[in-house]
């Protein structure tokens, strides 16, 4: 099989190297990869925002299998592009990848479809949200950019001032570009988050095992939120009983809704959950994997993950048992630039990495990273790296990972330092 995937962060190269192990892939392309990437699979320089020009390479090069990353070309309609060519690819159709396209648009659907999730306003004008922040709303409260923001466009205001500013610089100044052009206004929810993910061919869906993201910058969850600075699997919170409760009051009513309103979906369907004293409700849908999730969970995954793919892709998920997984805890604690998730500098000498034994145990995924002219490893992003890794217990995965990122050095190298630690607290209260 000849697989063709699509991005450039930790995420994908999570995605290499697990498709890259599959006795059934004859050829792996990553458009546009990384330094990573590159160990595992031959990186090709498309531009992910030239959808035709990425559809004109799958099929000159009779690829089999697309599989995207990210949900920028999700969103623009890469997969109709493609499906259009005959050309199977794992990830929603345009029509249904606005589950994360428009958090507006993702509203209507769980509302329609008795999804809990929390109350909320939407607005397009912003004299119409300071009106409403300073009469009905209760704080704390959350404003949300309905579009795509890279996970930077949320903001948990605790009163009055800190609301107005955040509608004041989606709406007027727009910080996000036309993805603040329309605002949320969210309900506050309590209670510890986890990140749920199920593929589905929009007939049959496999719930895949449960993630706890580490969202804030700082340690104790403090700070401005990133694209997620580490996680957890298993989520110690998922409960047999929490778990039930996603797949039949929040996974199957929104794959079903999403049939019934003529948008299949098809792919990873990624729920952020706040698991409330009322119960699990959606914070928001993403039509991808997770990142970091991802990470910890190709290293759990001990089945082919690439039948998944195609069965997802082609309609046949029915006919595959459900996937096996390593019952060690995986841990990945993300290296950033400093300033993320604000200004950074790029182009930083990384050393030290080619000194840590990598193995079934222990991988670092590489997310902003890029070799210079003379070949070093540099800086290229904010998310640098995502050191991942299983152990016997959750202490012991947290362990390694630490041990690696003293390994790793570049200059500015930032990271949250209590990763995994609430849930090794939440594992000792139950034992």
């Amino acid at each position: 099989m000849r697989v063709l995937l699509l991005g450039s962060g930790g995420r994908e190269h999570a995605l290499a190297w697990k498709i890259s192990r599959s006795p059934r892939v004859t050829k792996l392309w990553t458009a546009p990869g990384n330094p990573g990437t590159a160990l595992v699979s031959e990186n090709v320089a498309l531009d992910l925002s030239d959808l035709d020009g990425v559809a004109r390479f799958a099929k000159d090069e009779q690829v089999d299998l697309v599989v995207v990353g990210p949900e920028d070309p999700l969103v623009g309609g890469i997969s109709d592009r493609l499906g259009d060519l005959g050309i199977a690819v794992f990830g929603p159709r345009q029509d249904a990848a606005a589950l994360e396209g428009s958090k507006a648009f993702c509203k209507e659907v769980l509302v329609r479809h008795r999804v809990p999730t929390a109350g909320y306003r939407v607005f397009t004008d912003l004299n119409q949200a300071l009106s409403y922040l300073q009469s009905g709303a209760r704080y704390p409260l959350v404003v949300k950019a309905s579009g795509l923001a890279a996970g930077k466009g949320v903001v948990i205001c605790e009163a009055l001032a800190q609301a107005r500013q955040a509608a004041k610089a989606m709406l007027e100044e727009r910080v996000h570009g036309k993805a603040g052009s329309t605002i949320l206004i969210e309900e506050f929810l309590t209670g510890p988050e986890a990140s749920c993910f199920a593929l589905t061919d929009s007939r049959t869906f496999v719930p895949l095992e449960s993630c706890q993201d580490h969202k804030q910058l700082e340690d104790g969850g403090t700070g401005p939120n990133t694209g997620g600075m580490g996680a957890v699997s298993p989520n110690p919170m998922m409960s047999t009983r929490n778990r039930d409760a996603v797949e039949r009051q929040i996974l199957l009513p929104t794959i079903h809704g999403m049939n019934h309103e003529g948008r299949r979906f098809q792919g990873v369907l990624f729920a952020g959950l706040m698991l409330t004293p009322a119960g699990p409700k959606v914070l928001e849908y993403n039509v991808r994997f997770g990142d970091p999730e991802c990470q910890v969970l190709m290293m759990r995954l001990q089945s082919d993950l690439v039948p998944y793919l195609e069965a997802c892709a082609k309609g046949s998920l029915d006919q595959l048992e459900a996937p096996e997984w390593d019952p060690r805890p995986c841990i990945t604690v993300v290296l950033v630039s400093g300033g993320y998730p604000g200004s950074y500098p790029t182009g930083v000498p990384i050393e030290g990495l080619d000194e840590v034994e990598v193995g079934d145990d222990v991988q670092v995924f590489h997310a902003g990273t890029a070799r210079d002219a003379e070949g070093q490893l540099v800086t290229a992003g904010g998310r640098v790296l995502a050191v991942t890794c299983l152990g016997d217990d959750l202490e012991m995965a947290r362990t390694r990972a630490y041990q690696v990122i003293e390994q790793i050095q570049f200059a500015g190298k930032t990271f949250r330092r209590d990763i995994g630690t609430a849930a090794i607290e939440i594992l000792r209260a139950y034992t």
